[in-house]
């Protein structure tokens, strides 16, 4: 098995404000840069946030680690600075200076929020508007969830087990949770009725602090909506909001660490979600964040553009993916659907598909496979057929596991020993597509060998 390590990007592979230059628009980013060198180098013509920190050490509170330009108003640190509302402050921004500059051009704005990732910070007042949301606990919570999203056609699947020994490896331990942030901490995500009474109150908290973080979130994109509105520009604008990944079970601290007598969710606590938690949040799919079950990779997309959709509030089920977001957006700026390698003749076939045929009607986009790795945990679905691997980061891939998703979702039949055929005929794909990238990366470590961050793993079987 052929792995590919994250490195740099190679030259073949530039990014959406690059590729959207030649056809007049403006690129402005704000928030989260999570990708090898920076914003601007990456063709974005004003860029705020945290370059150097990636998210693994940003505060919402904390003000240290972000970069200040000239749009960016003075802060202080503590509660009159949280993040979430900063991003969109510079959003704000870059839409009012791009009107008053550039008023006939067409902009793409890349605004990035880190919320909801940990640690699991919120402004107080947003925190008490859930305070005593989350009482009844994980297992409840699942269930009310499922329920309501088969009412609303959502996902037709059975709700997941939950799974009380599967965390990150590089969680904290449960004894090491308890003594350094206390006894109310849950390191499993086990039956919430075996809680004691200590532990139930804090983790309805923890959960109170998450869902205020998400509801910030969402009145800040609210502000950056009537700016567009006040702009004009709301009725043809584009707007595509999802979250990168399922709900994280990772406990880990970092930075300059928590301090048990904090108020939960301030400035100077470090908490995460937790697998319990996690585990309602990805209902009613198995795993988390990092693995490659539907768990860890079904994120909800929402497509949002008054004068190019018709259809107001509809569903599409067409299995699609983060690849096909650039082929989107480059079909609504040119008129015309750009499928064709960039300015090489050595990248791979491009797999990312528009998605613009969906605003139309349900079931336009067809895949002929979506491919996935990440540290050891590999799968493809083709059809309705998905085959997952959960290699834990192991040097060792782990065996394949086989669900048919039209009948089970949420994953919880393995079909591998009943259809050994369907499981090597989706290896041998999965191979296919990781030697296809393997082959154009090798030109590239030859071609720059300098510049490329590129790493080749090979595992045996």
């Amino acid at each position: 098995m052929t792995e590919i390590k994250r490195g740099n990007r190679p030259s073949w592979a530039p990014l959406l404000p690059e590729m959207l230059k030649p056809y007049g628009y403006k690129s402005y980013h704000s928030g989260k840069w999570h990708i090898d060198g920076t914003a601007e180098a990456a063709g974005f013509d004003r860029s705020w946030g945290s370059h150097r920190a990636g998210c693994d050490w940003d505060r919402f509170f904390d003000t240290g680690r972000w970069q200040e330009d000239e749009l960016s108003a003075p802060v202080k640190q503590g509660e009159e600075y949280y993040s979430t509302v900063a991003i969109a402050d510079h959003s704000i921004a870059c839409l009012k200076l791009h009107k008053k500059n550039h008023p006939t051009d067409p902009f793409f704005l890349y605004t990035a929020f880190y919320s909801p990732h940990f640690p699991l910070h919120a402004i107080q007042k947003d925190i008490d508007k859930y305070r005593d949301a989350y009482q009844e606990g994980w297992d409840v919570i699942r269930r009310k969830r499922l329920k309501k999203m088969r009412k609303m056609g959502l996902v037709n699947c059975s709700l997941s087990e939950r799974e009380t020994q599967i965390v990150p490896h590089w969680n904290l331990k449960p004894d090491q949770l308890n003594e350094r942030i206390g006894e109310g901490e849950a390191g499993r995500a086990v039956p919430w009725d075996s809680l004691t009474d200590e532990q139930k109150k804090f983790q309805a908290t923890k959960m109170a602090i998450h869902a205020a973080m998400i509801s910030r979130m969402d009145a800040e994109i609210g502000r950056i909506v009537a700016q567009l509105k006040a702009m004009g520009e709301y009725e043809n604008t584009l707007i595509l909001f999802a979250s990168d990944n399922g709900a994280s079970a990772e406990q880990i601290i970092r930075g300059d660490g928590h301090d048990p007598e904090a108020e939960m969710g301030s400035a100077k606590s470090y908490l995460c979600l937790g697998p319990g938690w996690s585990t309602a949040a990805n209902t009613p799919f198995r795993l988390h964040k990092h693995w490659n079950h539907e768990g860890g990779i079904s994120s909800p997309l929402i497509v949002h553009w008054p004068a190019g959709i018709k259809a107001k509030g509809k569903l599409r089920h067409d299995p699609s993916h983060f690849i096909d977001i650039a082929p989107t957006v480059l079909e609504v700026a040119s008129g015309s659907r750009i499928l064709e390698n960039y300015k090489s003749e050595d990248a791979p076939r491009r797999p990312g598909m528009s998605l613009v045929p969906a605003f139309a009607k349900n079931r336009a986009i067809k895949h002929e496979s979506l491919w996935w790795c990440h540290h050891g945990n590999r799968a493809i679905r083709m059809g309705d057929w998905k085959l997952s691997s959960n290699g834990s980061g192991k040097n060792e891939p782990a065996k394949w596991e086989l669900y048919n998703l039209k009948t089970d979702r949420s994953e919880m039949h393995d079909l591998a020993l009943k259809f050994p055929d369907k499981v090597k005929e989706l290896d041998r794909r999965w191979e296919e597509i990781a030697e296809d990238f393997r082959k154009s990366l090798q030109k590239e470590v030859k071609l720059n060998p300098d510049k490329s961050g590129l790493r080749l793993v090979q595992h045996k079987e």
